[in-house]
């Protein structure tokens, strides 16, 4: 079965604390909303502390247009992006450094920002890759993209079993925040979103690549679709850009849809929700770590990971489930222990992956 083998993350720039963009959206909603400081509580009752921004802070006080946003998006995918796969492809738990022309694809995974040619055809010019490495850009899946493109990649190395594959999923969600959006949507959008580049080797099982220490094996994957549920998450695209949609009613679908979907994916393999060790959510929220909880009936220790990583970065949408992944990984599970990755993105739809450590 296909391997993952090294997972790197990178943080933006510029830290704040969770008190820095209370003050900021308080100074920009203040007039706007006569309940301001009511709804401001959001801030606080989501659990989160700190969260890393490709811009400095005085930067979100002004307007810019899409164009700005997304030549910054441009920009800064690459310059992190850059750093992401160099740092995933020497790290030490590899057992010896993997150079750029190993690698037979990257699947690039965004939802904040477009560019053609895509992000990973501009970082192949300044990183020696092969002129033949696969490409293959998705967009659009939000929160649930990083586990999407670790299980497209999975597929990838069941085809072609000695092949390498990256999987690089970068997010500048703030550069989207609207400052003249006064919709609720927008508001808790600005308590939870943030920045955040994450990078994963996924090797088939006859790669020459070997890791020094035991590896969370993908024994397989499943995807799920809610039809007719656009309103849920996305993006409204508007001149300004891209405007938030966050439905208040994502905890109540999670904790009904997501139990019979995980149910009969570990059904499939003869296990239950018993025999997973290792919880991998993607933390999107307090009331979302709470709805995974109460769907599949774990206790609040199994998703203690989730909570420290959103509380460290807040919500980076798709790459935050890769930086679960790594903070799983440096804890060292025993071998033979099975992992859960779980992640919900706009579509409505959900991915799930069977990992086990060998």
């Amino acid at each position: 079965m296909p391997t993952i083998l090294s997972v790197s993350t990178v943080n933006p720039s510029f830290a704040i604390k969770q008190t820095d963009a209370v003050e900021l959206t308080r100074a920009l909603f203040k007039d706007k909303f006569k309940n301001i400081e009511r709804l401001l509580k959001v801030f606080d009752n989501g659990e989160i502390n700190n969260r890393y921004l490709c811009m400095p802070i005085d930067w979100y006080k002004h307007e810019h247009d899409f164009e700005e946003r997304n030549h910054l998006y441009i920009e800064h995918a690459v310059h992190f992006g850059v750093q992401a796969i160099q740092k995933c492809l020497v790290n030490n738990r590899l057992r010896r450094t993997v150079h750029p022309s190993e690698i037979d694809a990257i699947f690039y995974i965004s939802s904040s920002g477009i560019a053609t040619p895509s992000i990973e055809a501009r970082i192949m010019n300044q990183l020696p890759f092969r002129d033949d490495t696969k490409r293959i850009p998705i967009w659009g899946l939000g929160c649930a993209g990083g586990a999407a493109g670790v299980s497209r990649a999975y597929e990838f190395c069941r085809a072609f079993p000695t092949a390498n594959v990256l999987v690089l999923s970068i997010e500048f969600c703030s550069l989207t925040f609207q400052k003249e959006d006064y919709s609720k949507s927008n508001l808790v959008g600005a308590s939870l979103f943030a920045d955040g580049i994450a990078c994963a080797l996924i090797s088939g099982e006859q790669s020459t690549i070997k890791a020094r220490h035991p590896s969370p094996k993908i024994i397989g994957t499943a995807s799920k679709f809610m039809p007719h549920s656009e309103g849920v998450m996305g993006w409204d695209v508007k001149n300004s850009g891209l405007h938030v949609i966050f439905s208040k009613s994502i905890p109540s679908i999670i904790t009904k849809w997501l139990g019979p979907f995980v149910h009969e994916f570990l059904g499939d393999y003869e296990l239950t929700n018993e025999d997973i060790t290792h919880f991998i959510a993607h933390p999107g929220g307090k009331k979302v770590l709470e709805a995974y909880e109460n769907a599949l009936h774990f206790q609040p220790t199994k998703t203690n990971i989730s909570r420290e990583i959103l509380s460290e970065h807040g919500n980076m949408s798709s790459p935050t489930i890769i930086y679960v992944l790594e903070r799983f990984i440096e804890n060292k599970p025993a071998s033979q222990d099975y992992g859960l990755m779980a992640a919900l993105g706009p579509g409505f739809c959900g991915e799930l992956l069977l990992l086990q450590w060998e």
